[in-house]
């Protein structure tokens, strides 16, 4: 899904913590642990179940019957959880000048309550499977079980739980940004002025709205290929450049909880993703959990942007890890 990895960041390898948790870290064997809130759980296979709904229309190309089935499934999904769920529809331009309907869909648990944190990732497939090691299906499109599917799945499994449970009152905004990947394909042998910014046009188009309607929230979250097998999550550049204390927490929580070979504590690489404009339009501390493979092909792993990106790649294990740990997060933060 997204773009190119350019840069690896180096940190200091000292814990910040949240200071809105409430919680003082402990020191056991010079191990630093946090006081864990109790916590329900996250059903991996309610996301897949999900994930597999999301493919079996096809690719989510925006413009596509597909894709308009699954932003009305999108919203009913969220819609029958309970949610308040609104959308914004516009047009973005890409690489090429032509242009593509955009479609931005949000559900607000608690919506009254101005204490927000934002999750969210992005919806649509990519149009062009231009990495994929046959040539051929270059312009074919990605079916997207991974790379876009997953981030939706893992939202809505997340909304699902918090419905049932009345102890986490935080407002949260569940954002589905649509258009993130229709950047510039590898086979353009056009001239594009600038490549990064073909990418995460609808998270753009949010994100501008959002500051112009005074949108805030303590901090966010983007899931952005979080089911593929394999996949394990350092952390990146920009979350950290930007909000390093969630990025922080969640990867030390990730680390008590029993995922910390999911969350190892290393540093990745700095992508082009939707939280670099919701962190730099918004100004919302906004980090992504992101995949970094450190071999094969792709470090976003073996299926980004090719035809083997489907259900079969997925491992619920990944999903799991994923999605407890941000819940674990969210009831530390609520207390």
């Amino acid at each position: 899904m997204t773009r190119t990895l350019f840069l690896i960041f180096s940190f200091s390898p000292l814990l910040i913590f949240m200071t809105s948790c409430g919680h003082t870290a402990k020191n056991q064997n010079d191990v630093d642990t946090i006081a864990l809130e109790p916590c329900p759980v996250f059903v991996a296979e309610n996301a897949m179940h999900h994930i597999e709904a999301q493919c079996a229309l096809g690719p989510r190309v925006p413009g596509t019957k597909a894709w308009q089935q699954c932003g009305d499934s999108i919203v009913a999904w969220f819609t029958e959880l309970g949610l308040d769920v609104s959308e914004q529809r516009t047009e973005v331009t890409l690489y090429d000048g032509s242009t593509l309907p955009c479609r931005n869909i949000t559900a607000r648990l608690n919506p009254d309550n101005r204490d927000r944190i934002l999750l969210c990732t992005h919806w649509d497939s990519r149009p062009w499977a231009d990495n994929d090691p046959d040539e051929q299906h270059h312009r074919q499109p990605v079916p997207a079980a991974n790379d876009g599917a997953s981030g939706v799945a893992v939202m809505l499994e997340l909304a699902r739980v918090l419905r049932q449970d009345s102890v986490v009152r935080t407002g949260i905004d569940f954002v589905c940004f649509d258009v993130e990947d229709a950047g510039t394909p590898q086979w353009f042998d056009g001239e594009v002025e600038s490549d990064e910014s073909t990418w995460c046009l609808g998270s753009r188009q949010w994100a501008m709205q959002a500051a112009q309607d005074g949108y805030q929230a303590r901090f966010g979250i983007l899931f952005d290929m979080v089911g593929g097998r394999g996949s394990t999550f350092s952390k990146e550049g920009y979350s950290m450049y930007y909000a390093q204390p969630v990025v922080d927490m969640l990867w030390h929580l990730a680390q008590q909880i029993g995922y910390g070979h999911y969350f190892p504590l290393r540093d990745g690489g700095t992508i082009t993703d939707d939280h670099a404009n919701v962190n730099q339009i918004t100004r919302v501390p906004c980090i992504d959990i992101v995949p970094y493979h450190t071999d094969g092909p792709s470090s976003f792993g073996p299926t980004w942007h090719t035809l083997a990106d489907t259900p079969e790649n997925i491992d619920p294990n990944v999903l799991e890890a994923v999605g407890q740990s941000v819940l674990q997060l969210i009831y530390n933060d609520a207390k």
